[in-house]
């Protein structure tokens, strides 16, 4: 039995720890939940199965092998080292952007094994992309853990720290890029003559069919564009101006300054 402890049950930790016991069965898992909001411990247990308590982050940590520590970046620092008076070692999975790992094993203290990552809020519906990175003390098993609680709702990477920033310009700042260029499309719907809400729900699942598309396929995204694109056709006029128009690399910069602002949130 996995006996996995939360600090902080706001939405995306409470999407990690339902995915989790979606995924183990309530009889493979024992959740021990912590908030400064009594109503949001509350709210999540009314949507677990499993067998829970609550209690301080000190009495969380205590009963637990695994933390995930889903507090704000500026609540981190005073969280991590009321832990690390708490006896025993264990694993403490941060969620918070911007945190570094060298920060996180200063604060928890010398025995705490950790590992930091970013998920993104796709996660709340069970189709999150998230990456994450070992401290200098966490294990083999202890990615496989990592990986179990964040592949419960999507996807899950292991990358070097230096590559988290990025990641969180990507695909933890992503999901914002997207519903933009949902809304766009939807817009360009509703210009030329279509519905409101039939232009948004053909905008929504075309990028969804498109994003499905590239993970099952295994082609570049460029080959599948060809596939679409016919020569003098609606397509490539359609294409010609978003080149025009300076989309990708507008992308690219969103990215870039996104993965800038991650950086600067550790300094």
């Amino acid at each position: 039995m996995l006996k996995l402890g939360l600090i902080g049950c706001g939405k995306m930790g409470g999407a990690l720890l339902r995915g989790v016991e979606q995924a183990l069965g309530k009889a493979g898992l024992q959740v021990a939940l912590s908030d400064v909001v009594p109503e949001a411990v509350n709210s999540l247990r009314k949507c677990l199965s499993c067998k829970s308590i609550t209690g301080t982050p000190e009495e969380v940590a205590a009963v637990s092998d695994v933390v995930i520590l889903a507090v704000k970046p500026g609540d981190m620092r005073a969280l991590c080292e009321s832990l690390a008076e708490v006896k025993g070692s264990r694993l403490h999975l941060s969620i918070a952007a911007g945190i570094s790992l060298a920060n996180l094993e200063i604060w928890l203290g010398s025995r705490q094994r950790v590992i930091r990552s970013m998920p993104n809020t796709p996660a709340l519906v069970g189709v999150g992309a998230a990456a994450f990175a070992r401290g200098s003390k966490a294990n083999a098993k202890d990615a496989v853990l990592a990986t179990k609680i964040l592949g419960a709702v999507g996807t899950a990477d292991e990358v070097s720290e230096k590559l988290l920033d990025a990641v969180t310009g990507l695909s933890g700042s992503g999901p914002a890029y997207i519903y933009t260029v949902i809304e766009a499309l939807a817009d360009g719907g509703v210009l030329m003559g279509l519905p409101r809400a039939t232009a948004l729900r053909l905008a929504a699942q075309t990028v969804a069919g498109a994003a499905e598309m590239v993970l099952l396929s295994g082609k570049h995204p460029a080959a599948l564009r060809d596939e679409v694109t016919s020569p003098g056709g609606t397509t490539i006029a359609g294409l010609e101006k978003l080149e025009q128009h300076g989309l990708r690399n507008a992308l690219i910069q969103a990215v870039r300054a996104a993965t800038e602002k991650s950086k600067a949130l550790d300094a």
